[in-house]
């Protein structure tokens, strides 16, 4: 039975470097099977909700482990359950059935509604590893997995290994997992690194209704390491989030001011269903306080998203405009499109 196992991990393994070496040709970035994959298996609640970066949990520590050299300097470790990677490739069976039409980003963001929501869920090693986990999702997390399940959808693709290979490309900086510091923990570090890596584009117009302008200023993670499991004892780290937040300050964003959130021709042009919704907060050292996906109802614009309130992910019922009245510290939104 142990041989038997191993042969498993070893196949999983083998199938995930192949599938890495198969993307490279067409991804941008640095070439590296690290930034496609991992075996042991967030936001920003992985960044969470209201900070960036996370901390662990019980229950994920548990999970299944693989680890193999695809060549002499890169490692692939992922950590993950057997339901996860069931669970993926089930949707992505069902995704290959569909009409190229649909829109998958809406389609994969509910076939993920009502799972528990769970914070911090990408902090279950000692060093960093590519988690992917369905059971337990935060704002950040769900984003992820839907927009990794989208571009599998586009792409034809429909294992396990692909979904890892895509998961890895958005999480990490350049798509190349190196350590905790290469995640992408602030939201606009996230949505900056992968425009640059062609799978995502902001919408930056200059007309109604992006009437404001964000300037970043971020320095959350430094000030408070100690909420920080892999920073708080690591002066290295701290240094690079540092320099990382540094990169980011001052930069400058037009965003659709939260009291101009309406149900008006504008706002149908300016957000589409299934565009990712990035909200703006006023609370120091931070640049988000939470993510969705945009979905149009009658009455005007709702939010799928990984809810602390709801303790799941679910489309909200109230408008985004009455979601946001209730966050005084919430500003407005940023809309960025997967391509």
């Amino acid at each position: 039975m142990k041989k038997k196992k191993n042969f498993l991990v070893v196949v999983l393994v083998l199938a995930i470097a192949l599938t890495t070496m198969a993307h490279q040709s067409s991804c941008r970035g640095t070439e590296t099977a690290v930034s496609a994959t991992g075996g042991s298996v967030s936001a920003d609640d992985s960044k969470p909700a209201d900070e960036p970066g996370s901390e662990g949990n019980a229950e994920a520590k548990s999970e299944a482990k693989a680890e193999a050299r695809s060549d002499a300097k890169a490692i692939l470790n992922i950590t993950y359950q057997k339901a996860d990677s069931l669970k993926v490739e089930s949707l992505l069976a069902e995704a290959k059935k569909r009409d190229t039409t649909t829109n998958f980003m809406l389609f994969f963001a509910r076939k993920l509604l009502g799972i528990p929501y769970v914070g911090h869920t990408l902090e279950v090693n000692a060093e960093e590893q590519l988690v992917v986990n369905l059971r337990q999702l935060d704002c950040t997390t769900y984003v992820e997995t839907v927009c990794a399940l989208t571009l599998c959808a586009k792409h034809g693709q429909t294992s396990f290994a692909d979904y890892c290979h895509w998961l890895g490309q958005l999480r990490y900086r350049g798509g190349q997992l190196t350590d905790y510091t290469s995640r992408l923990h602030y939201f606009t570090d996230w949505i900056e690194d992968n425009t640059r890596m062609g799978f995502v584009k902001e919408t930056q117009q200059k007309t109604t209704p992006f009437n404001a302008v964000q300037t970043v200023k971020v320095g959350f993670m430094t000030e408070h390491p100690q909420y920080y499991d892999m920073l708080k004892d690591n002066q290295q780290f701290q240094n690079i989030i540092a320099q990382q937040e540094k990169a980011l300050n001052g930069r400058q964003y037009r965003y659709i001011v939260k009291t101009d959130i309406s149900n008006t021709l504008a706002m149908h042009q300016a957000v589409a269903d299934g565009d990712i919704i990035a909200i703006l907060t006023n609370k120091k050292g931070l640049d988000t306080s939470h993510v969705g996906i945009a979905v149009w109802h009658a009455d005007g614009l709702h939010l799928l998203n990984a809810s602390q309130i709801h303790k799941k992910t679910v489309e909200e019922p109230m408008t985004l405009r009455q979601y946001m009245g209730k966050h005084p510290t919430q500003t407005g939104i940023r809309v960025v499109k997967l391509l």
